[in-house]
């Protein structure tokens, strides 16, 4: 067994360690827990980080089978360029979540909530992963698949006692056990052509357009519940916050991106030849689910909804990507669907960061301040610095501001859709840019909508006794976000070194990789050549230092004038108060008169206690109208004819087993 097999066993080992010491963190020795079950948890994702970086390094793949499974089907691993990638992805998170976990689970050890399944399930959880992004076989993907929904549905219910929470968790069961059925179909269509459960040999077989269609429908159904794309991502902004936090950063920044790595293992890699309407399907999902997210971010008071409906925009921001690159491949332009596979899998690495980042950082609110709605907070700068930091540096990176990371995958997304002038079609030379407009409107609209979490949020005053009392959480949670503070910052100022190892994935996956990226070196990054357009992150941070240097000097020689600080001019009135500040509410208000009609608002004044009047508003998803409630009604409506069969008469039973009999008698004669 070679190093890269070992560090993978060790991954896997891990992870299942972990689980079991987590069994043992009772009441009684609730410090397993942090002193054990977490260290562990840690140490599988540093080896899942240190295989993955390997196996991109091999380019290569290279297969073990594990003595496990059936006896005719055993269990079939492989490692190649694309499950490396998503190993670097999840293991850098892991990683953070489990130091950042250390300092968190502290306040369960002192609640009602019981520390074995936390403990237990999250190392299921992170075991399932694992074994996804290893699965050479339908069989054992879907294991691993499986018990990766499984385990995290009983981390979205830990906290059990709350209604809301038990209904997010069911919901997200629902769902993932349709998104389960899908990817199995998908699957059985791909084997009965193969003949096999194997990848191989779904690999080598290639069936028709229309079989092939039928698979890529059930795929991107399957994988697209599990990314959370509209219209079926009502599940995520309600399991994503009901979920203890660093569990939401790892669901948010790790799980969604294995449902991108399975969209690509089947569409990509198993299906065979790749046609452009699959892109045409793929970008226009992409781009109502980059809008649709930001918009519904926008509107949020809860801080942790706010970050779920933002993962939303930013699957979608991914899938545009990848749609992109099944037009360009679709149409025989390798290089540009090359260039927008990077794109799409850079913004998925981005997502993990900056999203890990910013739960961490609602985590460590949440801790400090025990609160979620950004209305009832303020001032948390002064208080909770390092979080403040590190929850800015976030901020700026989903935002896709220079020279962060989120502003690189963003651009190298536009410069695949400005190149749009090569394809023939007129249809496709319509779509591309209309979905690159909605591309900068969500980029727009994203920064706004952090812009207000982090204003009232972090500055202006404490608008409650909670947030007034808030502390700086523990070492190991400023820990756990330095390090992902510090992955922001690294994949955005040196973009030709970290596209150089993503683009072994389009590589290996196509045969075709980005030359010109960095052939001007690390200083310039070029993604299609020098004349098109180029980007210096190194440049553009060195500017930004020089200018904050020289800001520095001239306040330090009295060059610019000392303002004086007091309190804001009130008219005469009362002395300023926390309730006179802007709320998240009040911040998205116009935003939510220009974008009303994609919402359902329901608004108005309402009598309160006495004869004060209260402001009602209230912002359902319009999905839940068009999509969930007719299918609510109907199931209800088939329910109820069912019940009227139970009639609790022996003889309508009789009646109806011998009407079924006669029924398969008949079919069975034909």
């Amino acid at each position: 067994m070679n190093i890269v097999w070992t560090l993978a066993m060790a991954a896997l080992g891990l992870a299942l360690a972990s689980s079991l010491a987590g069994l043992f963190a009772t009441a009684r020795r609730p410090a397993l827990l942090r002193g054990l079950s977490l260290p562990l948890f840690a140490l599988s994702g540093l080896a899942a980080l240190a295989c993955g970086l390997l196996a991109l390094a091999n380019g290569g793949s290279t297969t073990l089978q594990l003595p496990l499974g059936l006896p005719w089907l055993p269990w079939q691993l492989r490692l190649d360029a694309l499950s490396g990638f998503f190993l670097v992805l999840l293991g850098a998170l892991t990683l953070a979540v489990g130091i950042y976990g250390v300092g968190y689970v502290r306040d369960f050890e002192r609640g009602r909530d019981q520390l074995p399944p936390l403990g237990a399930f999250s190392g299921l959880f992170l075991l399932g992963m694992e074994l996804v992004l290893m699965a050479d076989g339908a069989y054992l993907f879907m294991v691993a698949w499986e018990l990766m929904t499984l385990s995290s549905y009983f981390l979205v219910a830990f906290q059990h006692d709350n209604a809301a929470n038990r209904r997010a968790a069911f919901l997200y069961l629902l769902m993932g056990h349709i998104s389960g059925l899908c990817i199995l179909l998908a699957f059985g269509v791909l084997a009965s052509f193969s003949g096999s459960l194997a990848f191989a040999a779904m690999r080598a077989a290639h069936p028709d357009f229309l079989w092939a269609s039928v698979a890529f429908a059930l795929a991107f159904t399957g994988f697209g519940i599990k990314a959370g794309l509209v219209p079926v991502h009502a599940w995520l902004p309600e399991a994503h916050p009901a979920a203890p936090s660093h569990i939401s950063a790892l669901m948010s920044g790790a799980m969604l991106k294995v449902a991108v790595y399975g969209f690509l293992r089947v569409v990509f890699d198993l299906i065979g030849p790749l046609h452009w309407q699959w892109g045409v399907v793929v970008l226009t999902v992409g781009s109502l689910s980059a809008l649709l997210g930001v918009l519904l971010a926008l509107m949020q008071t809860d801080l942790k909804r706010l970050l779920a409906y933002s993962s939303v925009e930013n699957l979608g921001i991914v899938f545009i990507g990848l749609g992109l690159s099944l037009i360009f491949l679709g149409t025989d332009h390798r290089l540009l669907g090359a260039l927008a596979l990077v794109a799409a899998l850079y913004h998925a690495l981005n997502h993990a960061l900056f999203k890990g980042l910013l739960f961490m950082g609602a985590g460590a609110i949440l801790h400090s301040a025990h609160e979620r709605d950004l209305d009832r907070m303020g001032g948390l700068l002064r208080r909770m610095p390092w979080t403040g930091t590190f929850f800015l540096i976030g901020s700026l990176a989903i935002s896709g501001l220079p020279p962060l990371n989120g502003f690189v995958s963003e651009w190298l997304t536009f410069q695949a859709a400005l190149q749009t002038w090569q394809l023939h079609s007129g249809l496709l030379r319509t779509l591309i840019p209309a979905a690159a407009a909605v591309l900068a409107l969500s980029a727009a609209l994203a920064a706004a909508a952090f812009v207000k979490a982090y204003g009232v949020a972090f500055l202006g005053r404490a608008r409650t006794r909670h947030v007034r009392r808030a502390r700086q959480v523990p070492v190991s949670m400023r820990v756990g976000q330095g390090l992902l503070a510090l992955g922001c910052l690294a994949a955005g100022v040196f973009p030709s070194t970290v596209i150089a190892w993503i683009a072994r994935v389009p590589q290996s996956l196509l045969g075709t990789g980005l030359p010109q990226a960095g052939a001007q070196g690390w200083l310039w990054l070029t993604p299609v050549s020098p004349t098109t357009a180029s980007y210096s992150a190194p440049g553009v941070l060195f500017a930004l230092l020089v200018l904050a240097g020289l800001t520095a000097w001239l306040v330090h020689r009295g060059a610019v004038r000392r303002v004086r600080r007091s309190d804001a001019w009130d008219c005469g009135l009362t002395p300023p108060t926390p309730r006179m500040q802007y709320t998240a509410t009040g911040f998205a208000q116009p935003l939510r008169r220009v974008f009303g009609a994609w919402l359902r608002v329901d608004e108005g004044v309402d009598a309160g206690e006495g004869a004060t009047p209260r402001h009602r508003l209230q912002i359902t998803d319009r999905s839940w109208a068009l999509f969930y409630a007719p299918v609510v009604r109907v199931l209800d409506r088939l329910t109820r004819l069912v019940t009227r069969m139970q009639a609790g008469h022996l003889r309508v039973y009789l009646a109806w087993t011998l009407g079924t009999l006669l029924l398969l008698l008949w079919v069975v004669t034909l």
